[in-house]
């Protein structure tokens, strides 16, 4: 039947019908009531090939893959892929470098799966200015260190691994917490893992993160929207529109001027003070040890970035506790209530 009606159209064979737009049957749909004074000449004309070859596909793309720079990162992490031995890497970054440790990742699972390596087994310091989608769907067991600058897309996807971004040593900005780090939409459907970042990023921080911890020292509109699990520590200022859609997970954010609430759309969400902890703060139930948490989490960052502003403030603990608000879904509070008195 379909050799029939390929005999009727004129054609022997499935590639000689590719491309041959104008044997389609248009009226039903130029005649429909809908399309009523609307012109379709121009969308269902076919476009004249130089040669017949040309209308279907004969070429291959070249997408430059033989080129990523994770060939010498695979290359050099041959102890850890074959035998789990620790590695460390030094490498020079540039912003044509993009998904900088996404293939290694790729060999990282499919040695070991989802589990991954034990923490920091490769550790790559790197150094320069990273194209997009930096340390995306990074692996648990890498670790990278970027004394340099971000794009857009840091840590897409990240899977357990670890994120250090902080401006170089001799960097002629002022303070990192005033300048930019990174770009938008970092850590966008992050699942596991850590991020530290000495500095400001831009739009759309954390989107549907599921599992990262994640500081960061400012962010721009819709900070941790749709998120639903992993801990954001803001260490400065939020736009606009602040946990919008957020279902899951948490955040601490500095109001140093008092005005967060305006800034953060409440549908799904409740603020918090934060108190003092006890001596038996219990990090595992995420309703409590705010501060014994938080502080852990201050620390952290200003061991791994240096940052001058989490030095400030662990200097300053008591004057700016109260300055921290805790970012919860209602929902999700709810849950780990029910959760724990079962």
């Amino acid at each position: 039947e379909m050799r029939q009606l390929m005999a009727k159209l004129g054609f022997k064979t499935v590639q000689e019908m590719i491309g041959q737009s104008d044997r389609l049957s248009m009226r039903a749909v130029i005649d429909h009531w809908k399309a009523q004074g609307l012109d379709y000449s121009r969308i269902l004309s076919k476009p004249v090939a130089d040669d017949p070859k040309q209308i279907y596909h004969n070429e291959t793309q070249h997408h430059g893959i033989d080129k990523a720079l994770d060939h010498e990162l695979i290359a050099q992490a041959q102890p850890a892929l074959v035998s789990g031995e620790k590695v460390a890497i030094a490498i020079k970054l540039h912003n044509y470098n993009r998904t900088f440790g996404t293939m290694l990742s790729g060999e990282v699972a499919m040695k070991y799966g989802i589990n991954g390596l034990p923490d920091d087994t490769i550790s790559i310091k790197a150094t320069g200015t990273a194209g997009q989608s930096f340390g995306a769907w990074l692996m648990k067991g890498i670790t990278i260190e970027l004394e340099g600058e971000g794009n857009d897309y840091v840590g897409k996807g990240i899977s357990g691994g670890k994120l250090i971004i902080y401006p170089p040593a001799d960097a002629a900005i002022g303070k990192a917490s005033d300048n930019i780090i990174a770009g938008n939409t970092l850590l966008f459907g992050a699942i596991a893992g850590e991020a530290y970042l000495s500095g400001v990023v831009g739009e759309r921080f954390c989107v549907r993160n599921s599992g990262v911890q994640a500081v960061v020292e400012g962010v721009g509109n819709h900070g941790c929207e749709y998120m639903t699990g992993g801990i954001v520590t803001i260490l400065g200022d939020t736009g606009r529109n602040f946990a919008a859609g957020m279902s899951g997970g948490m955040a601490y954010v500095l109001d140093r001027n008092g005005d967060f609430a305006s800034r953060c759309n409440m549908e799904m969400v409740e603020l918090e003070s934060i108190s003092k902890d006890g001596v038996d703060a219990d990090l595992s139930d995420l309703t409590r040890a705010d501060e014994t948490r938080l502080k852990g989490i201050i620390e952290n960052h200003q061991r791994y970035t240096h940052s001058e502003r989490a030095k400030e403030i662990l200097d300053h603990w008591d004057e700016y506790l109260p300055q921290f608000i805790k970012v919860m879904p209602v929902d999700y509070k709810r849950a780990l209530q029910k959760m724990k008195k079962a």
